[in-house]
């Protein structure tokens, strides 16, 4: 069931805050407890495990029943994945992770990463696998017949809304299918840019951005990577708001397609 702020992240049951937390961009002790504070719980160790993210998790190790903790490993060495989870958690003073995210699979999950991830699983470790990837018809395929996949990560944004046609269109009943999880919002930060807006368009805000994403209903939750307790805030703007009307939605939709841009053999200079 969701509402604008919360939802229940797929077949995992789980209640989680529409806005989670990516460590790799500079968040700080702050960061995290500001949007713990402001309902955000789907909190991501990921791409960079940063030392001051980590000493927001800590901090709220006595709260640890009240947030989802995500440890994301790229690991294409089996043995690694569990040596890899072990050692953050170590670090944190945590016994176990909610979910292990295996990052960036554009093909299937090599089937001894999977059965190291399983494996964690049934000694408690962690609760649930997710994976993310930036391949939407492996993201669509893997959603209907993996099983044991219980959270997806996949781009979306304005600029790069095929997500909508390839992923989210074909998945399966909610009670059945995995968490979704946006990333990418912004676009690194290319919407907020006024090149490209078509004249007499206003620039998109971060939380402008993040809104786009939330206002879709196949979207559970999406991440935001805040570089500071200013951007965070900017970004937990979209939780204030609610969601965006079906003309902002085209507003949205005319910038990104605006400034979409596909590479092609013609504009490649040698």
């Amino acid at each position: 069931m969701t509402d604008w702020k919360t939802t229940t992240l797929g077949k995992t049951g789980w209640k989680v805050g529409r806005l989670g937390l990516a460590s790799s961009y500079g968040a700080d002790e702050r960061c995290v407890q500001m949007a713990f504070e402001r309902g955000v719980n789907y909190l991501y160790w990921g791409s960079m495990r940063t030392a001051k993210f980590g000493a927001g998790l800590r901090s709220l190790r006595s709260r640890r029943d009240e947030f989802r903790l995500v440890i994301q490993s790229y690991s294409r060495v089996a043995a690694l994945v569990p040596w890899s989870l072990e050692r953050a958690l170590k670090s944190l003073g945590m016994d176990h992770a909610d979910i292990l995210l295996l990052g960036l699979w554009n093909k299937d999950v090599s089937p001894a990463i999977f059965d190291q991830a399983l494996r964690l699983r049934e000694r408690g470790l962690i609760r649930a696998v997710a994976v993310s990837t930036h391949n939407r018809p492996q993201a669509a395929a893997m959603a209907n017949y993996n099983g044991n996949i219980d959270v997806l990560h996949v781009r979306y944004n304005a600029v790069h809304p095929g997500a909508e046609r390839n992923i989210f269109a074909k998945l399966p009943a909610p009670e059945e299918r995995p968490g979704i999880v946006t990333f990418t919002a912004t676009c690194w930060g290319d919407l907020m840019k006024p090149d490209k807006v078509p004249a007499g368009d206003k620039i998109p805000s971060a939380g402008d951005c993040y809104r786009f994403n939330m206002t879709n209903p196949a979207v559970d939750l999406c991440l935001t990577g805040p570089r500071s307790a200013s951007d965070l805030t900017a970004a937990l703007d979209a939780l204030d708001k609610g969601p965006l009307t079906p003309e902002e939605m085209e507003w949205m939709r005319r910038v990104g397609k605006a400034k979409y841009f596909k590479p092609s053999l013609f504009s490649i200079k040698g």
